[in-house]
């Protein structure tokens, strides 16, 4: 797919989000951190919001539209290297579908188009984190990827001594 060609299916548009996606796009990443249980305030969401504007950032997001223009579902993703590839492969970051649009098609429509892109980019992978209780996420991904052995850590600098 190429990034800039909605896909449709089952009515639901997925895209790249733009600017007029602002108040929804905030509404579903507020549910997203509450889903979570991350801090969410204010200069998070107009800082992520500003990565997303920004053709030099990095962060790249796409959205789930219904066909009266309600926003439903929303993806991030990034290119990172990939040094024992020599490569760079595609990260996604955040992947949420509101609670009502669930079990709809709707986060695996979110994942081919960022696989799509990662196609379209030669990127050889496309990793993301879940957290290991969530099931029902863990199910879809079961179905369309491999999980790893690897385990990820978070270090925070103003705590290492």
């Amino acid at each position: 797919m190429n990034p800039d060609t909605p896909r449709s299916a089952d009515a639901i548009t997925i895209r790249n989000v733009d600017p007029g996606d602002q108040d929804q796009w905030a509404a579903l990443y507020r549910q997203y951190a509450a889903f979570y249980r991350a801090d969410m305030d204010d200069d998070i969401l107009r800082r992520t919001w500003s990565w997303l504007m920004r053709p030099e950032h990095p962060e790249e997001g796409i959205v789930a539209e219904t066909q009266s223009g309600k926003l439903v579902g929303l993806a991030h993703y990034r290119s990172f290297p990939k040094p024992l590839l020599g490569r760079d492969a595609g990260f996604l970051d955040d992947l949420y579908v509101a609670d009502a649009h669930r079990a709809q098609g709707i986060g695996r429509g979110l994942i081919a188009a960022v696989a799509s892109i990662a196609h379209a980019r030669g990127w050889p992978l496309v990793r993301w984190i879940t957290a290991h209780d969530n099931h029902p996420a863990r199910r879809l991904y079961d179905g369309l990827s491999q999980a790893t052995e690897w385990i990820t850590y978070d270090l925070k600098p103003s705590g290492y001594r």
